[in-house]
């Protein structure tokens, strides 16, 4: 928040991947950007400041296939199901795709989804389903927490609005394992030598380098919104999505798919501010800005849009 308060005084566009967080607190009350974000969002405005917020995959462009499929082929929408599956192997016992910190924040919380016009709350890994995806094929994935519910059920309050994580037996039973030793506590604790230490953060200190990966990270990342609504008086569903290559990421920058996907989207909405596109002088989240200038940008550096439907499974400008 320091950082969107100086882009305020200064007048400089800000685009941020996350919602802030306070490292005190875990998984706080919905909706999460209510906390801190949409509280300076008339300071924006008054300042005629830019503010992308979730500008990364997801959130980000998880949010603007949302507002995509709404708009192109629903006259109603009634469930929004974002779907994040890394169907790639790093060859490790056991790791995490990015810092262990902030992944491991995310699942041991409270799963908020939106359900029904109200909150409805879960536990990590209690509510799970198969997904049959493009490319990756069959998935288990989990209902998890994650910051574009929070926008999404403010933008489409009449929809159910999910996330759901691809995770497998392996993952959850280490996961679940060093939570219940206490290992994922932020809280310190005090050793028989006396040394005061973090739990996480040994564990973080003790586990591979999330960008030591990259080098030998082989398959494929599928993720996207499977949207249902009625059109015409019929019901109809989507799916929108894209489907990443970790060794095609490495060849061209030298990371793996997950740094990929989450890192250039920031730079496709830099680059649509810049050249005015997006610099409308406000806060917004993704699904409130016109995807396609987006979808048509990404195709070019890197991260192309697909479509599938009862009427097959093409690219978002042949839809």
């Amino acid at each position: 928040m320091t950082v969107l308060q100086a882009c305020i005084d200064t007048g400089a566009a800000y685009i941020d991947t996350a919602i802030h967080e306070d490292p005190r607190k875990i998984c706080e009350t919905p909706p999460w950007y209510g906390n801190y974000e949409w509280k300076r969002r008339e300071a924006c405005a008054e300042a005629g400041v830019t503010a992308i917020l979730g500008a990364g995959f997801d959130p980000g462009m998880v949010n603007a296939f949302a507002r995509f499929a709404v708009d192109e082929f629903m006259d109603e929408v009634k469930s929004i199901d974002i779907v994040d599956i890394n169907a790639g192997d790093h060859g490790k016992y056991f790791s995490t795709n990015f810092d262990p910190e902030i992944n491991f924040r995310e699942f041991t919380g409270t799963v908020y989804s939106w359900q029904e016009g109200a909150w409805k709350e879960n536990k990590m890994f209690e509510v799970g389903r198969e997904w049959d995806l493009p490319v990756v094929g069959k998935q288990k994935a989990y209902m998890s927490g994650h910051d574009e519910v929070h926008s999404l059920a403010a933008n489409y309050p009449h929809a159910d609005v999910r996330f759901w994580m691809g995770f497998g037996d392996h993952y959850i039973n280490v996961f679940t394992v060093l939570q219940n030793l206490g290992l994922l506590s932020e809280q310190p604790v005090t050793t028989a030598e006396g040394l005061e230490v973090v739990p996480l953060k040994v564990v973080k200190a003790v586990l591979p380098d999330p960008s030591s990966l990259a080098p030998n990270y082989t398959g494929k990342t599928c993720i996207g919104d499977l949207v249902k609504g009625v059109k015409n008086g019929e019901e109809v569903e989507v799916f929108v999505y894209n489907v990443a290559d970790h060794k095609d990421a490495f060849n061209e920058v030298g990371s793996q798919g997950i740094s990929y996907t989450a890192g250039v989207p920031p730079v496709a909405f830099a680059m649509l501010i810049a050249d005015g596109t997006y610099d409308g002088g406000t806060m917004v989240n993704v699904e409130e800005l016109d995807p396609k200038p987006l979808f048509g940008l990404l195709d070019d550096i890197g991260l192309p849009t697909r479509v599938k439907d009862d009427k097959g499974d093409r690219a978002w400008h042949e839809a």
